[in-house]
């Protein structure tokens, strides 16, 4: 037992040891290289409010979807962004959109008209058009390229062959579903749902391997860090939850925000967790210490956020008005946070 002398055992702290540590050396780094790169610049998009933004994975394009039935995508040239080509096909709003994981040329949107279109930057063609049963309001490309999943407002995720073009399967669910992602090894499928639970399904089998109970109220958004070590998850109640992917247990939570947290988006390497919301401005934390390193300033609430894949550069979309001349019209624009202050 305890030494009648009361000394502290192995792993506990001694009396005059503080448990909380200054700030680490990479978030003393990070707010130094923030400082001059704190410079937010707006590109115009869209003719109204852009609801999902996403890097090619080479870092060379920056693709957007909006209320306004299209995508548009940007070339990134040292400081700016350059819109390339804007993508029209889809008859209602592009809700959400992403990037081949390894193919830089290819993305696939998600629109309420009930299809997913996939699209060629070299040929600015739709190259596939592919109709499902409900409007689609999420989706993403499995880490090996080979199926693209899809879900609609009725909680239908339809898993898509992507060379065939072809359905292979579909799964009626009976929770609302909100955000759906592969981990990075390919061989479970995660779902956010309406209750406030993680449910874990086998891939491709897409049997049930668990249901974690994540928060008490809607579990609205999930993200894996690209070095496959956690998973994030953005909550009504205004927290984020970090996940050990092996253990599938809490590590810890991010409490900045106020309101339900929208989108997350992981550092390239790792170490940096975007979070927004209806707050007006995003939390960007280190992931091991759950400190804060920076808070982006924006003017309106905060639809979606991504990291590009090879610096620390965010790109993200508000629910921004135009009011210069009319205070009811949305601008539509895209934003580019961690811009030299002189640029």
């Amino acid at each position: 037992g305890p030494s009648a002398l009361g000394q502290s055992g192995p792993g506990s702290m001694a009396p005059w040891c503080s448990v909380t540590s200054g700030p680490t050396r990479y978030v003393l780094g990070m707010q130094e290289l923030f400082r001059g790169h704190s410079k937010t610049r707006e590109f115009p998009a869209h003719s109204a409010k852009v609801h999902s933004v996403a890097w090619s994975c080479d870092g060379r394009r920056l693709a957007s979807g909006s209320f306004d039935k299209t995508a548009s995508v940007f070339l990134l040239e040292k400081d700016r962004l350059v819109k390339e080509n804007n993508y029209r096909g889809h008859g209602d709003s592009v809700d959400q959109l992403c990037w081949h994981p390894s193919n830089p040329d290819l993305f696939v949107t998600a629109s309420g008209d009930k299809t997913i279109r996939i699209w060629d930057v070299r040929t600015t063609k739709c190259i596939a058009t592919v109709n499902t049963k409900g409007e689609n309001i999420n989706i993403c490309w499995s880490p090996d390229g080979q199926t693209i999943a899809v879900g609609n407002k009725d909680d239908v995720v339809t898993f898509i062959d992507a060379k065939t073009h072809r359905s292979k399967a579909e799964e009626q669910f009976k929770f609302e579903v909100n955000e759906i992602s592969w981990n990075n090894d390919n061989n479970m499928f995660f779902l956010t749902n309406g209750n406030g639970c993680i449910n874990i399904l086998s891939y491709p089998e897409l049997k049930p391997v668990q249901s974690i109970n994540a928060h008490p109220s809607n579990c609205i958004c999930i993200k894996f860090d690209p070095m496959g070590k956690y998973f994030a998850t953005g909550s009504a109640d205004a927290l984020v939850s970090l996940w050990d992917v092996d253990e599938l247990v809490c590590v810890r939570c991010f409490s900045r925000l106020d309101w339900p947290v929208r989108t997350l988006s992981f550092s390239h390497d790792g170490k940096m967790l975007a979070s927004a919301s209806e707050d007006h401005f995003i939390d960007i934390a280190e992931v091991e210490t759950g400190d804060k390193l920076w808070e982006v300033q924006c003017e309106s609430p905060t639809f979606t956020v991504a990291w590009h894949p090879k610096r620390p550069l965010l790109a993200f979309a508000c629910d921004d008005k135009d009011g210069k001349y009319d205070s009811s019209r949305e601008a539509g624009t895209v934003k580019l946070f961690g811009l030299p202050n002189d640029s």
